[in-house]
């Protein structure tokens, strides 16, 4: 049994990608530019911080504490309107897991007023803690925020499972030490060896999840450097 799961929000609990997309396109043709679906594409899984930049490029003339805080404010109205799409069989193992008295961590590049609109949205008190974007210096594909939950939790990140569905939060969970599961979405994830792929959360059960952490802690060697993004 892992000791807690660390789960990512955007693409992996929530099925908040399309918000994102939708808010952007938004702001950079308020400013006279135009986003496309595959520019929406480049910014899946990646810092809030780092995509603002981007985004400057693209003729939004806004600083980037502005354009985060914009960008974020959009979503959150989107998610009041429309709801939070939830991803495949994520809620039934949140569901699980908390039943088997496991500790959880929601760590996440979106900023905390969001990471805490989300999980009130699950209907139970899911996430021993949060780790947002907007509390830790370095953004994913960084170790920082896994670490930091880990440190928040009182354990150790190789006695933890992260879920994530993104290559740089891939990254992000395996520098940290954690074992890690992708679920794939937006983005497809490649093999490696220093992670597990389930195509998706849907049917699957505790023991499946559990018996993936312990067939990963039994090995003889674990891996320890960052997975390939190519």
């Amino acid at each position: 049994m892992p000791a807690a799961v660390l789960w990512d929000m955007d693409g992996t609990i929530v099925d908040s990608e399309p918000y994102w997309m939708r808010a952007e396109t938004e702001l950079v043709e308020s400013f006279g530019g135009e986003w496309t679906h595959d520019d929406g594409m480049l910014l899946v899984g990646s810092g809030l911080w780092g995509s603002a930049s981007i985004l400057q490029g693209r003729g939004v003339d806004l600083d980037a504490e502005a354009i985060v805080q914009t960008l974020t404010g959009r979503v959150q109205e989107l998610l009041q309107e429309f709801g939070a799409p939830w991803r495949p069989g994520a809620l039934e193992m949140l569901t699980a897991l908390k039943g088997a008295g496991i500790p959880m961590a929601l760590v996440t590049s979106s900023v905390e007023r969001m990471a805490r609109q989300i999980a009130d949205l699950v209907g139970f008190t899911a996430f021993d803690t949060i780790v947002a974007g907007d509390m830790v210096e370095n953004s994913k594909p960084h170790p920082e925020a896994y670490l930091q939950a880990a440190g928040l939790l009182g354990v150790e990140t190789h006695r933890c499972m992260a879920v994530e569905d993104s290559v740089p939060g891939i990254a992000a969970a395996v520098a940290s030490g954690a074992v890690v599961l992708g679920v794939p979405h937006m983005v497809a994830l490649p093999k490696s060896d220093h992670y597990d792929l389930w195509p998706t959360l849907s049917g699957r059960t505790l023991d499946g999840f559990t018996e993936l952490f312990g067939a990963r802690r039994g090995s003889a060697a674990l891996p320890t450097s960052l997975p390939d993004s190519e």
